[in-house]
């Protein structure tokens, strides 16, 4: 139903729109953009979810934003009216952490990120660089012969997003991945994020860098890389077919829909908009139409009065 078309839901008979809520048991939502723009919830959204949930509907939380531990994000979501539990959370830090801990990784990890990330991997017992500013003092040349101080142990470098993000840290990724050994992790690639008002850079910017200054390719692990859900679908938590996806994004959310099977759903509050879509759907490029969403609502609230 509606697959791949994009319609717009306020625009369908009521009776249309009962059935397309119907057809999935389980709702994996993306959090900025969607349910809140930097510290301040979406209008309505909270109490959409608590609908939904009340329809029975079981409602997971994937986040590409590796700025936060899973428990902050967590602690987040219940001061801001959502009935969620932490283990219901996805983030892209905390699978990173795991990814690495499924791995036996015994090393030392670099970090072009923020705490969120060194949180996730310490709670696993992952050694780690610290985050924070790296700054060039001096020239260049003066730099490089004493002031860059290089880990000896490092085995994988981990890249998310970074305020602080420096000359001196792509020097660091480019030295520690000249060794075909290290690790590339990206804990996504998100390459714009919504905050109120505006749109900023955000972590997909940095890995680029990384990747244009190494010729080096991650492994990513956030949307859409359908390996952040994956395991939800192995241990029979969720069905494909009877999920739901939504988001703001249409490069991470809705291709992660494509990626998984998944039904989708575009908000308008975030970083795509329908105008997007339309240019989309008059490409012959096949890849365009991974970004081409089921169905689209300006807002998530939207859907309240509808079901």
């Amino acid at each position: 139903m509606y697959q791949g078309s994009c319609v717009n839901l306020l625009e369908q008979p009521l009776e249309q729109v009962r059935q397309w809520l119907d057809s999935f048991d389980t709702i994996i939502s993306d959090c900025d953009g969607v349910i809140w723009l930097g510290d301040n919830v979406i209008e309505g959204v909270a109490e959409t979810m608590r609908q939904l949930k009340r329809l029975g509907k079981q409602i997971y939380l994937c986040t590409n934003n590796s700025t936060r531990t899973r428990q902050q994000l967590y602690e987040k979501a219940h001061n801001m009216g959502f009935d969620i539990s932490a283990d219901r959370i996805i983030s892209s830090s905390y699978a990173t952490a795991a990814y690495l801990k499924a791995r036996n990784f015994q090393r030392k990890v670099y970090v072009i990120g923020t705490a969120g990330i060194t949180d996730e991997l310490k709670a696993v017992g992952i050694k780690h660089t610290e985050v924070g500013p790296d700054v060039m003092s001096g020239r260049l040349t003066a730099y490089i012969q004493s002031g860059l101080r290089r880990e000896t142990d490092i085995g994988a470098v981990v890249v998310g997003f970074d305020v602080h993000f420096s000359f001196c840290k792509m020097i660091k990724a480019s030295v520690y991945l000249s060794d075909p050994k290290c690790l590339f992790i990206a804990t996504n690639t998100d390459e714009r994020f919504p905050i109120t008002g505006m749109v900023i850079p955000d972590a997909g910017s940095i890995v680029r860098t990384v990747q244009t200054c190494t010729a080096r390719e991650p492994i990513v692990i956030g949307k859409p890389n359908r390996s952040i859900c994956e395991w939800l679908i192995k241990n029979g938590s969720i069905k494909p077919a009877r999920t739901l996806m939504i988001g703001d994004c249409c490069g991470s959310d809705i291709v992660l829909g494509h990626n998984c099977g998944f039904k989708t759903l575009l908000v308008g509050t975030g970083v795509n908009q329908l105008s997007d879509v339309h240019i989309w759907q008059k490409s012959s490029d096949p890849e365009h139409k991974k970004l081409i969403p089921d169905v689209y609502l300006p807002r998530l609230a939207d859907l309240l009065a509808l079901i």
